[in-house]
Formats: structure tokens, C-alpha cells, sequence
């Protein structure tokens, strides 16, 4: 069953446009609805516990993912959003609990609910943040409360809000039930209702200052005379059209001085109860907001990230899908795919595009890509790993149409520079880490191998490179293998040759499609050097005496 394809949409549509096939998405929301979650079902909007690593995986550089990852949670810092983005899923049901979530996203409304949600929260954290900072008790405490009150604001207005909405996947409906219990809760309550008799109590706070020379008094307010008011209805009829402001800005500064300080601690000796309630407050609700709703907060941004980055996309018409997985079927496809980072420098370039397919069926494992240089070979074999990653993680991936295997573990090997500390020739150290590869490779797993054993002449290059295949063939996994060497493309039913391609009317250009055909061992290097006047003959002429 392909894939259910998304597309990155403009800007003025939010989140994304996505392309589905209809009965597909109907018969897993018919699954869906069929389970209403308790509110105790909920643990993570990520599904179950979400394992994160704080390094990312070895392959990262390789297949440029370091790249995306930090385009993505660009601007996001606070929420730690790259462990999430550095452990893939092992389970299809897993990585169908996040197309869900993300499905719902795809309704603007629900997308948006969700922003203000995150921009109350973050309101609330910067309360806190400041109350850490400020150095006088009550004004701490004051704006201890103001977090209080936002966090509580923060999860009744999102539960309004999806209360009224259509939500199908089994994350959000889970939270919004948890949200339910978590807002009628006797404590939730009790919460409320103390923040809103502070609130009340610290606005009937009057009082009155009385400064005679360095000495400050403070008594509760009485029926005083607004003066202020009293001269300018005398000076009212003296006004003669607009006059020259002389005011100044006097600024005002949060934190308050020793002198405010003092005036408050004189207040609150006037009003002992009101503030001797805000002193319990603030010790007896130091951690007032529940860990899920935090948890949930900072989880939902690997969605939102990845939603806000394929619109950047959209300009180019480039589409994105959800993908079919499977840890079992090795039958994999892709239509119109692309690699995520280099588009991304392609757009600020302006410049040109180039999506690739590509199929493996029956008994076809591997990948055997040949051509000419800077023919986009490298950028294919990316473009592969990347897909299987980013489908690992449960995201949408790039193209119309995917179905990828849910591997086990990605291996890559991509060229190095040589490495003076280990003492090791280049060609050794290709030995030494394919054969680290190829030991902890299982059928389940998925390896890419760019330019092996460049260092070493043909022959052995084919020699070695045949020995290579035949073990990754013998474990019957998944494989990309770009090479100079056309005979690995024909070793068995296992291999398929991919080869990129040139203008046939112009041999230099490079077209960047990988197709599937026979390699033709053509590297067009004659007409390169033609190109560029590096010819036999041109530099025959070139050099006459």
C-alpha cells in the first residue's frame, strides 16, 4: 500500500497541504476511533516512553542529518529537541502513532491551538525564570504567582480548544482525555481557586505613603483626595490649544529598589494575612505544573519543528508523504524523493531541484550506482538513508509516494581524510571499518557504502569490492553501494544497477537522474576535459614552442 503523500504548502495555508488516498486514511481512523484512551493511557505525545540520546548516531555526518537536525530545532533551544531527533523507531505501529499526530496538526486549527498553548507555556518559564532571578521575597513571590495563574490559563484554553475539535489520532485524544481529568482534579481546583482569592486579596491591598525628609511611612488608604485631579479641572479653563509636552519617561525597572522593598515588607505588616498567604503559596506549590503537561509541551515540538521546516518547501512544489513502513518486507519504493539537505541550500541558491525513484522487488537488495563524477551518486545514496531514518522517526519524508524497510541499525561507510594518529594506510582503514560494519550488520539492517576502496588499483578494488558484496548478499540486508567498478552491478538477482546520467546532446552536463540500467562504464571524463580545454590535442596546441 503506498504511501500517504503530503505536500509542504505555502506560507499562507498552515501548517502543510497533504495528498492522501482517501479509503486508506479512512479505514485507520475507523481503527482509531474504535479505542476511546483513558486519561491514565497517556504518557508521552511521542508514544509510550521516548527513548533520546544526546549524541547523534554515527551516520549522522555521512547523510547529512546533522544538517536538517539543526534546521529544524533552529530557534527551539530551550526545548532540547535533538535527542528526540537522534533515536528511531523499531515498532510500524510506533511510527504510525506519529503519522497520526501528525495528521491531526494538518487541521490549522488544531496546529495553531497548539502554538498558543507552547507560547503561554513559554510565558509561564520566563515568570519563573525572572522570580529565580529577582533578590526581594514578595515581589518573587507576586510573580510566582502570575506563573501559577498563566500555567492554569495555559491548560484550560487548550482543553476548550480541543474540545471542540476532531481529533482521530490515539496521542492527542489520549491527552485531551488526561487533560479532562487533569483540570476537573480536586487539586487542579483547588489551584485555581487559591491564585484567584490571592488575586482578589492583593487588589483590595490600599495604603498611603508619608515622606517627610529620609523617613518613609506607610498607612492603609482612606477616603483621600485625588488632587491631581483637582488642579487640572483648575487649570482646565487656562488651556489655550495644544501646548509643548515637557513630560519625561521615567523608566520602569521590575525589579525593585531597597526603598520599594522596604515600602512592601511596611505593607505587608499592614495586611499580614493577605501576604501571609501568598508566603504559603509559594511554598507549598513549588512544582505546580504536572510533569505530563510539561512533558507534552516539549514533545509536541518535534511535530511542530518538523511541520514549520517542510514549509520551506513549499515555494519549490516539493512534496512530502507519509511512508508505508515495514521490519519485515524488503519490497521498498520511492517516487519523486529528494535529499532534505541539499534542497535546503538549493532554495537559498534558487537554484534547480532534482527528485529521484527508485524500487527494489522479488529477490533485489542492493543498490550498485555508477557514473560519472559529480554525477549525483553521493547525493542519491544520502537521499536513501536519510528517507529510512527520517521514516524511522515517524516523520513525513520527501516524495510523492515511499514505502521503506523499518531497519534494525544504519550503517554508513563514506570516504575519510586518513587519519596520521592511527597509523594506518588509507586503503587498511577501508578494511578495518567495513569489517566493523559487516560484523554487527544483521539481515535487518541497512548499509551504505560510498566510493569503497578508491586507494587500491582496479583489480584489487574489484576483488575486495566482490568479497564486500558477497557477505552483505549472504546476510540478505538492504544496501547502497556507489562505485567506480561496473562489475558489482551484475554479481547476482540481488544487485541492480542505478546509473546516473548526462545530457546525451551535451556529455559534460549532468542531468543529477539515477535511473535503472545497466552500468555502461562511460565516466564522460573526455568530455570534461573538453569542456575545460584540457583535451590531448588542446593542450598539444597550448604547448608549441
Amino acid at each position: 500500500m503506498p504511501g500517504r503523500a503530503v505536500k509542504a504548502e505555502r506560507q499562507r495555508r498552515p501548517p502543510v497541504s497533504y495528498r492522501a488516498a482517501e479509503a486508506s486514511t479512512a479505514s485507520v481512523l475507523q481503527a482509531v476511533e474504535a479505542h476511546e484512551p483513558a486519561p491514565e493511557d497517556f504518557t508521552s505525545i511521542l508514544g509510550g516512553m521516548p527513548k533520546t540520546q544526546a549524541d547523534a548516531p554515527e551516520f549522522f555526518v555521512d547523510l547529512n542529518l546533522d544538517q536538517i537536525v539543526d534546521a529544524v530545532t533552529t530557534g527551539r533551544a530551550e526545548y532540547d529537541l535533538k535527542p528526540f531527533f537522534h533515536v528511531s523507531l523499531h515498532d510500524a505501529d510506533a511510527v504510525r502513532f506519529r503519522h497520526e499526530v501528525f495528521q491531526d496538526l494538518e487541521d490549522t486549527r488544531v496546529f495553531e491551538h497548539i502554538v498558543d498553548f507552547a507560547n503561554r507555556m513559554r510565558q509561564m518559564r520566563k515568570q519563573l525564570e525572572t522570580a529565580e532571578k529577582l533578590r526581594y521575597r514578595y515581589q518573587k513571590e507576586r510573580l510566582f504567582l502570575d506563573a501559577a495563574s498563566t500555567y492554569c490559563e495555559a491548560v484550560s484554553i487548550l482543553l476548550d480548544n480541543l474540545s471542540d475539535a476532531k481529533l482521530h489520532s490515539r496521542g492527542f485524544r489520549a491527552f485531551r482525555n488526561f487533560l479532562e481529568g487533569h483540570i476537573g482534579s480536586n487539586d487542579f481546583i483547588a489551584l485555581k481557586d487559591k491564585i484567584a482569592k490571592l488575586y482578589d486579596s492583593l487588589s483590595a491591598v490600599h495604603y498611603c505613603m508619608h515622606i517627610k525628609g529620609g523617613r518613609i511611612s506607610v498607612r492603609k488608604a482612606a477616603a483621600e483626595i485625588d488632587y491631581s485631579a483637582e488642579v487640572e479641572r483648575s487649570f482646565e479653563k487656562f488651556r489655550r490649544g495644544a501646548v509643548e509636552s515637557h513630560l519625561c519617561d521615567i523608566p520602569d525597572y521590575l525589579e525593585m529598589n531597597h526603598i520599594e522593598a522596604a515600602v512592601v515588607d511596611m505593607v505587608a505588616k499592614l495586611y499580614p494575612e493577605t501576604f501571609d498567604a501568598l508566603d504559603a503559596f509559594f511554598q507549598k506549590h513549588p512544582d505546580f505544573a504536572d510533569s505530563r503537561i510539561i512533558g507534552f509541551d516539549r514533545e509536541v515540538q518535534f511535530y511542530l519543528s518538523w511541520i514549520e521546516y517542510m514549509r520551506r518547501f513549499a515555494t519549490a512544489e516539493l512534496p512530502f508523504c507519509y511512508p508505508d513502513v515495514s521490519p519485515s518486507d524488503k519490497a521498498i519504493h520511492s517516487i519523486e524523493s529528494f535529499d532534505l539537505a541539499l534542497a535546503a541550500k538549493l532554495l537559498t541558491e534558487k537554484a534547480p531541484i532534482v527528485c529521484n525513484d527508485f524500487l527494489l522487488k522479488g529477490p533485489e537488495r542492493i543498490f550498485v550506482v555508477t557514473g560519472p563524477n559529480q554525477g549525483g551518486k553521493t547525493t542519491f545514496a544520502r537521499m536513501f538513508g536519510q528517507l529510512h531514518f527520517l521514516a524511522s522517526l515517524g516523520c513525513p519524508v520527501p516524495g510523492k509516494e515511499a514505502r521503506l524497510f523499518l531497519f534494525d541499525r544504519l550503517f554508513t561507510h563514506f570516504e575519510k581524510e586518513e587519519d596520521v594518529a592511527n597509523l594506518r594506510g588509507k586503503l587498511e582503514d577501508d578494511l578495518i571499518r567495513i569489517h566493523q560494519v559487516l560484523e554487527q550488520a544483521t539481515p535487518g539492517s541497512v548499509v551504505i557504502m560510498n566510493e569503497i576502496f578508491t586507494s587500491t588499483t582496479l583489480h584489487d578494488a574489484l576483488f575486495l569490492g566482490r568479497k564486500v558484496m558477497e557477505r552483505i548478499m549472504a546476510l540478505d540486508l538492504i544496501a547502497v553501494c556507489v562505485t567506480f567498478v561496473d562489475e558489482l552491478a551484475s554479481l547476482s538477482d540481488k544487485t541492480v544497477s542505478l546509473t546516473s546520467m548526462v545530457d546525451p546532446d551535451n556529455p559534460a552536463r549532468r542531468t543529477f537522474k539515477v535511473i535503472r540500467r545497466p552500468a555502461d562504464g562511460r565516466s564522460h571524463a573526455m568530455a570534461i576535459a573538453r569542456l575545460h580545454g584540457l583535451a590531448y590535442a588542446d593542450l598539444k596546441e597550448r604547448l608549441k614552442p
